[in-house]
């Protein structure tokens, strides 16, 4: 490099000046001019490139990474992966596997690689297909950081099965990746919570011999959240004073002070959510959320409006997914009036836009309460587009309060949504022929199974759990 070339001050300009595509523009041609090769300076310009997508910046981004007669730089090559949107590194690693010899790559290829499949929600079959790559190049025994990557994508993906496959077949494993293969289970909600079950099944193996590594917050977190799905006091009391003996105080960690808030309160033992909620230190918009939703559950929705003025004069503002949760505890336990109060108050008060699902819960709320010309009006005068789910609420509940006249009028217009749509949702159909049969309509009834049979459409099994 030129030693006109002060490299520290280029690094300090892409910190700094890169705001727009024609200031990172600027510093490259800098770049060319002064000869430069230093791949943090390269790798650090590929990064702004990115994250400004469009043909122009990812042409520019290419052009550092892939020369024209030799092998790109394994540097630039990964961090180009890494900083790439899912579909867009997956795309990039294909097109140069296919004309180049895969001995080339690295370990930190294939983790960039992997990550971008467990975020993209169709690249099972590609994550299949650099899972036998890795093997293959001999990397999965010996990387912890790639089999851990690994165990993360078949969990994002919902293959538990395959994520503990390869869990057990690690030859060592860190905290990160009990982690992993715990938090996959427990994110992984299921009827009889037999995942949440599996978790913490395997929590207990790691608590008692965990490979010489122990239980971090993370895993507590995940092992709160196991516990809060199968409602099992007496254990997460436990496990609360294990979290204490291990130095981690929910008076200082945020994240497992909002656990054991959710936990006690999805358990039903209020007192004690709030005393731990009283005794943190720190609080963020979860941790005021999960309190909150904690009083509507437990049956003192009235005390959350005073809640949220307190979360508001704290400094934190409530967010979309604080009025989604407490709207659908309104909604569970039938508090019409709090609910519509809470709605109106989400604008005027704090701000916030309602979307599709805040309008979702109070269309909800009041078909359950039998208030179905209000419910029917709000959807009218709504600034948005209602979508099937909330139609279809609605229409049950016609079914159930006998409002045969505008059940049947929503559900046509379900099923015309559907036919636009292309789409064979049985639970339309079924909830159309429920209230025409309430209204003995049988002509039309049969009219409707009819065209069910010739669309192929099946009504799915009911299951109960007791």
């Amino acid at each position: 490099m030129s030693s006109v070339f002060p490299g520290p001050r280029f690094l300090s300009l892409l910190h700094r000046n890169s705001k727009t595509l024609v200031q990172s523009k600027q510093i490259h041609a800098q770049l060319v001019i002064h000869g430069c090769q230093e791949n943090s300076l390269l790798g650090k310009l590929i990064g702004h490139y990115c994250s400004k997508p469009s043909p122009e910046s990812s042409k520019l981004a290419h052009s550092l990474v892939f020369p024209r007669f030799s092998h790109p730089d394994k540097f630039l090559f990964n961090t180009l992966l890494k900083c790439s949107n899912p579909d867009d590194s997956i795309r990039i690693f294909t097109n140069w596997a296919s004309k180049s010899s895969l001995l080339y790559l690295n370990e930190r290829t294939f983790v960039f690689l992997l990550g971008a499949c467990a975020r993209s929600a169709s690249s099972l079959r590609v994550g299949r297909i650099v899972h036998g790559m890795v093997i293959k190049l001999g990397f999965f025994s010996d990387s912890e950081l790639i089999g851990t990557t690994l165990l993360h994508f078949y969990a994002k993906h919902g293959d538990l099965r395959y994520a503990r496959k390869v869990f057990d077949e690690m030859p060592e494993r860190t905290s990160v990746t009990w982690n992993a293969m715990i938090g996959g289970y427990c994110s992984r909600k299921d009827k009889g919570n037999h995942n949440a079950r599996k978790g913490m099944i395997l929590f207990r193996r790691f608590s008692c011999c965990g490979d010489g590594v122990r239980p971090t917050d993370t895993t507590m977190v995940c092992v709160l959240s196991a516990i809060s799905q199968m409602g099992l006091l007496e254990v997460g009391s436990l496990v609360h004073g294990y979290i204490e003996k291990l130095g981690f105080t929910p008076e200082v960690d945020v994240f497992i002070g909002t656990g054991l808030v959710d936990m006690y309160s999805k358990c039903g033992c209020l007192n004690s959510a709030i005393s731990v909620f009283e005794l943190m230190r720190v609080k963020n918009v979860l941790t005021w959320t999960s309190m909150a939703t904690g009083l509507a559950h437990n049956g003192r929705g009235s005390e959350t409006p005073s809640l949220l003025f307190r979360m508001a004069e704290s400094g934190i503002k409530p967010n979309e997914v604080t009025f989604t949760s407490l709207l659908s505890a309104y909604r569970h336990i039938g508090l019409v009036q709090e609910g519509l109060e809470l709605f109106q108050s989400m604008w005027t008060r704090f701000g916030v836009t309602p979307v599709i699902q805040h309008y979702g819960c109070i269309v909800d709320l009041l078909g359950k309460a039998g208030r179905l010309q209000e419910a029917y009006e709000f959807v009218l005068a709504m600034p948005i587009k209602p979508d099937a789910i909330m139609l279809r609420s609605l229409c049950n509940a016609c079914s159930i309060y006998g409002e045969t006249a505008m059940g049947e009028e929503i559900g046509k217009t379900l099923i015309e949504m559907e036919q636009e749509e292309k789409g064979s949702e049985c639970e339309d159909y079924v909830a159309l022929s429920n209230v025409l049969a309430s209204k003995e309509k049988w002509v039309e009834l049969e009219k409707l199974r009819n065209e069910m049979k010739e669309r192929r459409i099946k009504t799915r099994p009911g299951y109960s759990f007791v």
